[in-house]
Order: C-alpha cells, then structure tokens, then sequence
C-alpha cells in the first residue's frame, strides 16, 4: 500500500497540506474530495512521488517512497494527471506504447505492443489506433492517456503491488465514459490494484469508492467508507452548500442532492470561503 504519514507541503509561505495522514490500499478505489483549492492535486503528486513533501514521509509497499528509483516506481505506479501535453503527431497506439517504457530492456517487443491495443480496446478506443494523436478531441485524448497509464501497470510486479492514481479522470468526458472509466478503475481495485481518484462529482465518488478522503483547507476533514462520509453535515461544512441523502434507488450508496437551486428564485445561500 501507500502510506501517507502526516504530510505537509508548503510553497513559500503558502501551506497546500498540512498534517494529513492517508493509505491507498491495493484492492480499493480511494476517491479525495473537497472545494477547489483543498489540496487534493498536491496530495496526489506528494503520493506519486512527484512533489517531495515538506514533512512527513511516504511509503510504497512498506518501503520509503525516496528508496525507490524512479524506473522501479514507474514499473508499479501509474499516474493520470489533469492534463497531459502533448503536440507532436504521435499515432494513438504509439502514445499508448510510451507507458510501457518502463519496462523495456532495449526496443518494444511484440507483447509490448499487444497490451498497447489492448489497453485501448479497454477504454473504447481501439478504433482510433491509427488517429494523430492531436486530431483527436479533449475527451478522446484523456482516454487516450488513461489507455497509456494502463498499459504501464498492465502486468502484475515481480513484488509488490500496482497502483494507479488518477487526477480528475472524469473532467472532459461525457456521461458515459465517465461511468466506464470509473467502471473499469472499479474492477482493476477488484483485481487487486489500489486506484485512487480525485473526484468533483460527489455522487459518482458515492457510487465507485470505496474510501472518500475529504479534504478542506489543506487538512482531513473525513475519512472512511461513502456512506460514513457523505452527511449533510459533512458537505455543509466543507462545500458550504445544503444537501440532503436519499438512498441510491438501483446501487447500494448514498445519493446526494442540493437543498436549493433547483428552481428559478430560489434563495442562494452564503457560500463559505475556503
């Protein structure tokens, strides 16, 4: 698993996190949630590895995060950031390829390429394997992307476990894929990989998690399973807007709805500044 232990990040005088303690586990779909600002991007990179921490530690597996060099954390861990840049008239199926650089001992190999076309046939893209990469649309490009950190985590470790961390994965899609995205990051918790996803849509963090990290100001607000963690009281504090839970009617899971907005003069509520 990966352990976060109290961790802190400051930039100059600004504090992004402070004293959070959280764990991907393997076998869990763990979303983060909270206003923009909260510190959930920064929390993800310090998890990544990307952005060291101004204090308190991170371990992979047990192991001290900084202990691991980057070759053997990218063999484990996959990341999908916000935004992935990319201009050059790659082919989908070779932006794909990129993610199994990791484990390449020379060129790509026939089964490199496999799990390449197989990793797009998962997200619904196989059809574009031959696209340029930059024709394609925002939505088409982050499935893109999510086929690329799949194929990099596609086969199990000789140790440890595998892990895939996804910023806003749902952003720029439709309706549709944003269930099968979260669909197909829901099995591969099943087959043992521990996923975690920063979420804007509460309710789709209700139907897919099964741990919400909820943050506020840089700090643990609530942590635990959906159902412990989506109150009307949690939400209020930490969105400063008025909902109420109703049970799902088809899925086993809160179902979150505003108190107000949804007519035409209704009274907005003081908003909280975060």
């Amino acid at each position: 698993m990966i352990e976060l232990h109290n961790i802190t990040v400051q930039i100059g005088d600004a504090t992004l996190v402070e004293d959070v303690s959280a764990t991907i586990r393997p076998g869990r779909l763990t979303a983060i949630v909270g206003p923009n600002g909260a510190g959930k991007t920064t929390l993800l990179r310090v998890a990544s590895g990307e952005l060291r921490p101004s204090g308190g530690t991170v371990h992979l597996d047990e192991q001290p995060l900084t202990a691991l060099p980057p070759r053997e954390q990218a063999r484990r861990r996959a990341v999908l950031p916000q935004q992935s840049q990319l201009h050059f008239a790659f082919s989908v199926l070779e932006v794909v390829l990129m993610g199994r650089t990791p484990h390449l001992q020379g060129a790509e190999t026939q089964r490199d390429w496999q799990i390449a076309e197989a990793a797009l046939e998962t997200v619904g893209m196989a059809d574009f394997a031959g696209r340029t990469f930059p024709t394609l649309s925002g939505g088409e490009q982050q499935r893109v992307h999510l086929a690329r950190a799949l194929a990099q985590i596609w086969t199990p470790p000789p140790r440890g476990h595998r892990y895939l961390l996804l910023d806003e994965p749902t952003a720029s899609l439709d309706l549709a894929h944003q269930h099968q995205v979260l669909e197909r990051a829901a099995t591969l918790a099943t087959e043992g990989v521990g996923v975690l996803a920063i979420l804007h849509d509460l309710n789709l963090a209700a139907q897919y998690a099964d741990h919400v990290i909820v943050l506020r100001q840089g700090r643990l607000h609530a942590q635990g399973p959906p159902e412990a963690v989506f109150t009307p009281d949690c939400i209020h504090d930490v969105f400063g807007w008025p909902v109420c839970i109703l049970d799902h009617p088809t899925h086993s899971c809160p179902l979150i709805v505003s108190e107000l907005g949804a007519r035409v003069g209704s009274p907005t509520p003081p908003v909280s500044s975060f």
